[in-house]
């Protein structure tokens, strides 16, 4: 990201290393800033991982053990940020995924259609320009955990 050095004068703080070295962006214009919230790209790239077929679920063993638990309080529901971590600037966003995969889809390719699913959604909705796309795969969904799952809803109701 570009830092910027300004200089004030009085009430008014020019920022000559910006304007001068900064590329034309759709959030910084002669009429005001618009800055998007981490919350928001999170929410994002979330998403729009999500859509990718062979995605079963996004986060680590601790995180979707407690978002499961939160989706059976009533009124609860998994947090869609889940898994995702994004660091945000002015102009600029990087991502961190983790994710689970089904049993027997391509990782590579799945992995690829993530980053470009999150690269254009993000881009797309906000404006600002994704650095990079990091994916951690920690888990492959077997069809077999669904039983263990549902066996072990029973027993709690």
């Amino acid at each position: 990201m570009t830092q910027s050095t300004g200089t004030t004068t009085g009430s008014t703080t020019t920022s000559t290393a910006l304007s001068q070295t900064a590329s034309p962006s759709a959030l910084q214009t002669s009429q005001g800033n618009t800055t998007i919230a981490d919350g928001v790209v999170q929410k994002i790239a979330g998403l729009a991982a999500r859509e990718v077929s062979g995605v079963y679920a996004l986060g680590g063993g601790a995180a979707r053990a407690f978002g499961a638990l939160k989706e059976r309080i009533p009124g609860g529901t998994q947090a869609i940020g889940q898994g995702v971590s994004v660091e945000v600037g002015e102009k600029q966003a990087a991502v961190d995924l983790d994710i689970v995969t089904e049993y027997g889809a391509p990782i590579a390719e799945i992995a690829r259609s993530v980053r470009r699913n999150v690269v254009n959604a993000v881009e797309g909705m906000t404006g600002l320009q994704v650095t990079e796309v990091n994916i951690a795969v920690n888990d492959i969904h077997l069809p077999t955990d669904d039983q263990g799952q549902q066996q072990e809803l029973v027993r709690v109701q």
